[in-house]
């Protein structure tokens, strides 16, 4: 299998498995189908080596994040012209409280019409990610509230209880200069998302080459055979999804749930606590099938896999919520379970390499 020119989502994710990915298809191999259920930025599924081969299944809860997703593999130029805009203070605001206020109906829209999208949600939606400051982007309701009368107003200040990315400014002095005013790298003279420096536009190490809007497209290529789903998790795990085809043959999942024993949900909107354990019990029971190759994501909750002939391979990554030791590196080792249907041996982990 030879390698893919590298593809990253343009926006910062936390939780992603893109260190990991080239282990988790190394035990995969050559499926005939791929589903995961917890997308997120997809990082496994951009690392898969070709040839891809089958049927691809991604499916997230995130609506907004889906509705990215979508857009992209259909529309990529359309996505970018939204996504195409200076950086400002008041932008970033108002297309929160836009987006949040949607939030909903777009999911319900996604989850109703699997070819349904909005590039100009996504286009936003992406521009916010990689502008806003911190965890919050979408959640909740930004510096607003609703009052008595179910109107949103705009609070007195914004401190305060995650109410903003300027919760520890009381005031937005700097001569009106808003949030930007220590990152002259953000503004590039308004020449927006679509300026030949990718890596700047998207605010990634790993951008490839050339402009946000060629970015985009080598996605929606990628993306051209994936089928995208909106919902709960249980949507992709059944039978007419994991053997598509009814062909012999194996099928990959990976699972990568919000943690139960991590610090930080990264769910939308924090739905994803308590899944974790629904899910190893689903991989528990699935992993005695021979033609299942199940990968299960976490950090030691899911130990009661090995007494069933599942594979720990254990990891550490940079950066990040957890990275609260002052040397910029995850506090715990998180671990990626195979099921005994997975080939190889289990390689040394990064983990144990590094100590």
């Amino acid at each position: 299998m030879s390698a893919t020119p590298k593809l990253v989502a343009p926006f910062p994710y936390f939780g992603g498995k893109r260190r990991v990915a080239a282990e988790v298809w190394r035990r995969f191999g050559n499926v005939r189908s791929y589903v995961e259920p917890f997308f997120g930025s997809g990082a496994v599924l951009l690392a898969r080596p070709q040839p891809f081969g089958g049927v691809e299944t991604v499916n997230d809860l995130d609506g907004l994040l889906c509705n990215f997703w979508r857009a992209v593999k259909a529309d990529p130029a359309a996505v970018a012209e939204a996504a195409d805009w200076p950086v400002s203070e008041c932008d970033l605001t108002a297309r929160h409280l836009w987006l949040v206020e949607r939030r909903e109906s777009i999911t319900e829209r996604l989850c109703a019409d699997p070819e349904w999208f909005d590039a100009k949600a996504a286009g936003w939606w992406v521009w916010g990610a990689c502008a806003w400051i911190g965890s919050g982007w979408c959640s909740g309701d930004g510096p607003w509230a609703k009052g008595a009368d179910g109107e949103l107003v705009k609070l007195p200040h914004l401190g305060n209880a995650g109410r903003g990315i300027n919760r520890q400014l009381p005031h937005l002095g700097n001569a009106g200069r808003g949030i930007n005013r220590k990152l002259p790298h953000l503004g590039d003279a308004g020449q927006g998302l679509n300026r030949r420096a990718a890596k700047a536009a998207f605010a990634h190490d790993d951008a490839p080459a050339g402009t946000p809007s060629e970015w985009l497209a080598m996605l929606s290529e990628r993306l051209r055979g994936v089928r995208i789903a909106c919902g709960s998790w249980e949507r992709v795990t059944g039978e007419s999804v994991l053997n598509p085809t009814r062909q012999p043959g194996h099928t990959a999942i990976l699972l990568d749930p919000p943690y139960d024993a991590g610090a930080m949900d990264y769910s939308a909107g924090g739905m994803g606590r308590g899944i974790a354990a629904e899910v190893r019990a689903w991989a528990l029971k699935s992993g005695e099938r021979a033609d299942l190759r199940i990968a299960l994501c976490g950090y030691d909750e899911h130990a009661e896999l090995a007494a069933a002939g599942w594979t720990p391979h254990r990891w550490k990554t940079k950066g990040g919520y957890s990275s609260q030791d002052g040397e910029n590196s995850n506090q715990r080792a998180e671990c990626v379970w195979f099921s005994p249907a997975c080939i190889g041996a289990a390689q040394p982990s990064l983990f144990e390499a590094a100590s």
